[in-house]
């Protein structure tokens, strides 16, 4: 055989060889999420579970990266009025839904209106109260035409505002500022959020969703920075137990999960090491308490209640130091603001319960009229624990405490719709880095007002708050005086402050600690 033809089978053995290479393994991320979402309609959610699905699949104008700062989402560039009341944005000239339509301002005018719309629903509506009309128009004063959101032309936004407004831009994170397609829904109503038929403008669009099973979402090739997204595909895995969560991340089949069951604690961070994560967190672990409902329109049975609880004991045995007992709705390590606390925050638990003993005898209740309180909670090893221990702490003084647990759909669901119930275990994890996000939930227009929580004082405070204009400090301290009436007439009772626990496999790049616990699939690899 000639040395040219030698050569020449070898040449084409390599080529053969190069053409038959097996593909790249697709970059598959399998992400514990503590719950399913009760919907993926953003103008309908309302759960830190659903948020981290949304932030993959939708873009606002502008996003969180992977340390919680923002940065220019679908807005690439925006000014401000030297009033500060009118925000103008110029939308990215590549930004396109997942379908090819074009982004743009009249995509957000429609988007605003319809968060504010009474028919939507939206329990965020209120929050967007800061924007000129928003509360007139979601309470059917005026039309939604009369929103101040305006397309100037099809890349320009104008948001007005009814007054400076600060955090702005961070609550412009949030899932309900997000964008919607508006010819889906005209053209599919409330299909327009299925798998197949689900346009949206995020980093990534939904294929796939099992309920309790799993939602899967894959790289969008037209996202405007498709270039910088690692992943192939994203699967969200509902975790509601976390212990079997620990189990599965043990054997591979999650490669993070959002939660750890902390009765295993120290056990976990023997095993797992730094895979382990736990630092400051931005949120607040609290009851909400029917104040709408005898005897629980009582505010000194409700005081009497919360001085009962040991919240000491909860973080430290029940949390396993994971957590930091709570006397204020809004936690520490918001910039420029001093949380303002119970008066009783600095008495010893003996003297709490001996004031506690000495209400509860006030009010009628003892041993011959027991006082009945139910507890209800959503599917967690941590919330069973906590209610549980709660449920011991308030039996040595004549209180009857009952549990009911159900999924978190459920549980979720049950308080939105305004269910009946005594005391439920709720979270607020902040929506951008302001005590409003904590105290604005307790106002009687929210949607996220669980306890119907109505006081005009409270109201007062936090309308003086939002007129003050640009001085800062005077806001901050309009907003401690607003959290010292919530705190005093326990519109909510605040239990813990949170900290992030989490477990993240080293095969993951990307995710970086941070107080807001937001972690973009978008700037993860793996």
């Amino acid at each position: 055989m000639s040395r040219i033809r030698v050569v020449r089978l070898v040449f084409a053995a390599l080529m053969l060889g190069a053409f038959s290479l097996p593909a790249a393994a697709e970059a598959v991320y399998n992400r514990g999420n503590s719950a399913d979402p009760e919907s993926l309609d953003p103008h309908k959610t309302s759960t830190i579970y659903e948020a981290h699905i949304l932030r993959d699949l939708f873009e606002g104008l502008v996003m969180q990266d992977a340390t919680s700062d923002i940065y220019p989402g679908a807005a690439e560039s925006w000014t401000l009025s030297p009033d500060g009341t009118v925000y103008t944005f110029k939308l990215r000239p590549d930004a396109v839904w997942s379908n090819g339509d074009p982004v743009t301002a009249e995509d957000f005018v429609y988007s605003f209106r319809r968060l504010e719309e009474p028919a939507t629903g939206a329990e965020y509506a209120s929050m967007l109260y800061v924007i000129k009309n928003g509360e007139e128009v979601n309470t059917g004063k005026a039309k939604p035409e009369e929103l101040g959101v305006r397309a100037v032309d099809p890349k320009t936004l104008e948001i007005t505002l009814k007054a400076p407004t600060p955090y702005f831009l961070e609550m412009l994170t949030h899932q309900s500022a997000y964008p919607v397609h508006r010819a889906s829904i005209e053209a599919l109503g409330a299909d327009w959020i299925k798998p197949g038929k689900l346009v949206s403008n995020g980093a990534f669009t939904l294929a796939e969703f099992i309920p309790n099973d799993h939602i899967k979402v894959v790289k969008n090739p037209k996202f405007h920075a498709a270039g910088e997204v690692k992943l192939d595909a994203v699967n969200y895995i509902p975790t509601e137990d976390r212990s079997t969560a620990i189990k599965r991340f043990e054997a591979g089949e999650l490669d993070s999960n959002d939660d750890l069951p902390t009765e295993q604690l120290a056990d976990l961070k023997a095993k797992f090491g730094d895979q382990v994560k736990i630092g400051p967190y931005l949120g607040t672990y609290y009851y909400a308490v029917k104040t709408d409902k005898a005897p629980w329109t009582d505010p000194k049975l409700r005081r009497a209640v919360s001085m009962l609880i040991d919240r000491d004991f909860l973080a430290e045995k029940v949390w396993q130091n994971s957590m930091l007992p709570a006397y204020s709705m809004v936690p520490p390590g918001i910039e420029g603001y001093t949380p303002a606390e119970a008066d009783y925050a600095q008495m010893s638990q003996f003297d709490r319960e001996d004031e506690a003993k000495k209400i509860l005898a006030d009010v009628g209740y003892g041993p011959d009229k027991p006082l009945k309180l139910e507890i209800r909670y959503n599917t967690s090893e941590n919330h069973k624990n906590t209610a549980v221990a709660i449920q011991e702490q308030l039996k040595p003084f004549g209180i009857e405490v009952s549990l009911i647990n159900t999924d978190t759909k459920t549980h979720y669901g049950h308080l939105e719709q305004k269910g009946d119930y005594d005391y439920a275990r709720a979270g607020w994890i902040a929506d951008y880095k302001d005590p409003e996000t904590f105290l604005g939930i307790s106002r009687k227009a929210s949607g996220n007002n669980y306890s119907n929580f109505s006081n005009p004082a409270f109201e007062a405070k936090m309308d003086e708050a939002a007129a003050v204009g640009g001085d800062a400090k005077a806001r901050m301290a309009k907003l401690a005086e607003a959290e010292k009436v919530l705190v005093d007439d326990l519109g909510n009772m605040p239990l813990l402050f949170y900290s992030y626990h989490a477990i993240v496999s080293p095969k993951l790049k990307g995710w970086k600690e941070n107080v807001m616990d937001v972690h973009p699939s978008r700037f993860i690899s793996k």
